[in-house]
């Protein structure tokens, strides 16, 4: 049997300085950009996480020259472009284990007019439909074929001509492969209502310092004007917001004094308010960010006293990948607050096992939970469980460090895939942490 469990000894207060790694969410994106150009592309602050490795296996499968530089760097030069990988076994099983592989489409048709994509995979938290990505796509005039006994997309395209685009959706990586579509394609395009994370940002910026010509980057309006052919360029990705609210949660429920290095404070949006809205204190020291220990946290309330209530929105409101979080460290607050998980159905299915963790918790339906804070009164207990998908993973293990007595976590792959060497992070800040078998 692999090492797929965490055991866990909770119930000791943590301290030290912890560095977030790059995001997760970025570097599926700007991997799959340097598909756009014969030239180098150097990355860095890449994590080294499965998700991100797996990703790298499929663009060495297709031939991309990958030099790793140092822990963190990677050189990419895609000069010929191996387009029989996608009718192999080895490219629609790796390809269909993760669901950043998306964004291989555009890159691959901007340049080559034709892609194949399996149905990808990713976390298990309802349904995350493909429609923008292939509504987005046709507007710039590629043909979709579903091919049932592969079960796989073939999209082609003589030429991909601009246009304007209203999303339907606002979908990160939808709007980020009709941009690396379109800033290939003749003419103008348009795409209005795309999302405007950091991640997007970023990626813009990226193709910015590739030759690309972007308007409008960190609104909802992007405005792509077509250039022949994109140059290498070097790019730094940003340390994971998920990681620092996941960090920042953490400490709150294990009562203990952190530091968050490098975490890129400008780049959190509403992040910070929110966990100040759960009583989190948090003490900003130039790009780092200090949560001392503290005994007790309140949850707020409205101005006119009802309950708070904490929704995921598309940014600049609260990202849904924090939500799992804020329902964890509102178990052991003093106070009550609703949490709707707005974008995703499914994701609130683990709190069965905060339930049987000691949490007092109410699950509305399938998008909302009612969590009354224990304020410490019950410390939570540790139980076998497993993780569903990354987020709740680690709002698990979260519980579990915050809880009495031992815990085992099962299927900690899912974790692995979005967080790097978690349990040697942990172990530096004092936690009882260790992989066993699963």
């Amino acid at each position: 049997m692999s090492l797929d469990a965490f055991e866990v000894f909770g119930g000791q207060p943590l301290s030290g300085e912890i560095t977030p790694q790059g995001a997760k969410n970025e570097a599926l994106q700007v991997l799959c950009a340097t598909l756009l150009t014969d030239e180098p592309v150097v990355l860095s602050n890449l994590p080294n996480i499965l998700d991100v490795n797996r990703l790298l296996e499929l663009l060495r499968g297709l031939r991309i020259e990958v030099e790793q530089l140092s822990d963190d760097t990677y050189r990419l030069q895609a000069k010929e472009v191996d387009l029989d990988f996608f009718q192999s076994e080895a490219y629609r099983r790796n390809a269909s284990r993760i669901r950043g592989s998306v964004m291989l489409i555009a890159p691959l048709l901007a340049r080559y007019g034709k892609a194949f994509l399996p149905k990808p995979g990713g976390d298990k938290i309802g349904r995350r439909r493909l429609d923008a990505h292939f509504i987005g796509l046709q507007a710039l005039g590629a043909q979709f074929n579903y091919e049932a006994d592969k079960r796989q997309y073939f999209i082609e395209a003589e030429r991909l001509r601009g246009t304007y685009l209203l999303m339907d959706e606002i979908s990160v990586t939808g709007t980020a492969n009709v941009l690396m579509a379109a800033v290939l394609a003749e003419g103008t395009t348009q795409i209005y209502n795309a999302a405007c994370e950091p991640y997007v940002q970023q990626l813009c910026r990226m193709l910015v310092s590739m030759g690309a010509k972007i308007d409008g980057i960190g609104s909802n309006l992007l405005t792509i004007e077509g250039v022949e052919r994109l140059g290498g360029t070097e790019h730094r990705l940003l340390p994971d917001m998920i990681e620092i609210g996941s960090f920042i949660g953490l400490a709150a429920m294990t009562q203990s004094a952190i530091t968050i290095k490098d975490a890129r404070v400008d780049q959190l949006g509403i992040i910070p308010r929110m966990f100040e809205r759960m009583g989190v204190h948090m003490e900003i020291q130039g790009d780092n960010i200090h949560i001392p220990q503290q005994d007790n946290y309140a949850i707020q309330t409205f101005i006119d006293g009802s309950i708070m209530t904490i929704y995921d929105a598309p940014w600049p409101g609260f990202t849904p990948d924090l939500m799992s979080i804020m329902l964890v460290i509102a178990t052991q607050a003093k106070g009550s607050v609703l949490i709707h998980q707005k974008m995703f159905e499914s994701r609130l299915f683990f709190v069965d096992k905060l339930i049987d963790m000691g949490a007092q918790i109410i699950l509305c339906d399938p998008h909302r939970a009612t969590v009354i804070g224990l304020g410490r009164k019950h410390q939570l207990r540790g139980i076998e469980m497993s993780s569903p998908d990354i987020r709740a993973g680690v709002a698990l293990l979260i519980a579990a460090l915050s809880a009495k007595g031992k815990s085992v976590i099962h299927n900690i792959h899912q974790i692995d895939r979005g967080y790097e060497d978690i349990d040697g992070r942990l172990r530096a800040l004092g936690a009882k942490i260790q992989r066993v078998e699963g």
